[in-house]
């Protein structure tokens, strides 16, 4: 479920798939209206094919990070100069104060604090169009990573940072794509690092079983 932040709140989503999907085109009134309520759970908020990382300040700790703090998502991204003018300029609500923001808190990097991750939805047909990490260093959130190649969606899952990109092939509506990949990044040496893609054809998977990505 797409989630709504107001001023840096927001309402906690059930699936990143859901979001992106075709069913998320087909039903964004009805996922815009519940997403609108407020309220958290303390792992989560409300609120290219290689994506781009930044290198962040140290390796993960042994031990979970320790902490989970509430952001201003909204504020945050306007005050990143990594995030591009297009994606700011969909930083405004969509109905009242409710902006097409999705915040997850999750032990990505094992810092002192969790790791923050934002994704920047459209008001219209809630596609996303950003996902966004942060990073707590020395008393602020740094940007580790990044990428804004629509559609896209980014979610914590068991540790690992997990994109998912719809595929669509020439002629495919923006309620249907043909498919998708789902990307897993590794925070290793103070930065995150991809793992390979596991791809999904909606219309011919064998088995209803996903199929690596074929090395290039």
């Amino acid at each position: 479920m797409r989630g709504l932040s107001g001023g840096g709140a927001g309402a906690a989503r059930r699936s990143s798939r859901a979001v992106i999907t075709a069913a998320a085109a087909l039903t964004a009134v009805a996922l815009f209206a519940a997403a609108c309520g407020t309220g958290g759970t303390g792992a989560r908020d409300e609120g290219p094919a290689h994506a781009s990382a930044v290198a962040g300040a140290a390796s993960p700790s042994p031990s979970p990070a320790g902490t989970y703090k509430r952001v201003d998502a909204v504020r945050l991204l306007k005050a990143d100069p990594g995030v591009s003018a297009a994606v700011k300029k969909e930083l405004k609500p969509c109905a009242g104060d409710d902006y097409p923001v999705d915040v997850s808190y999750g032990d990505l990097t094992g810092g002192t604090r969790y790791d923050v991750v934002i994704n920047v939805l459209t008001c219209t047909d809630a596609v996303g169009i950003g996902s966004y990490v942060y990073r707590e260093t020395g008393g602020s959130y740094k940007n580790v990573f990044r990428t804004e190649e629509s559609p896209v969606y980014a979610e914590i899952d068991q540790g690992v940072l997990s994109v998912t990109k719809q595929v669509y092939r020439k002629g495919d509506p923006i309620s249907s794509p043909s498919g998708e990949d789902v990307i897993p990044y590794r925070w290793k040496t103070g930065r995150f690092v991809q793992g390979k893609p596991v791809h999904t054809d909606y219309s011919g998977t064998v088995g209803g079983q996903p199929s690596p990505v074929p090395d290039n």
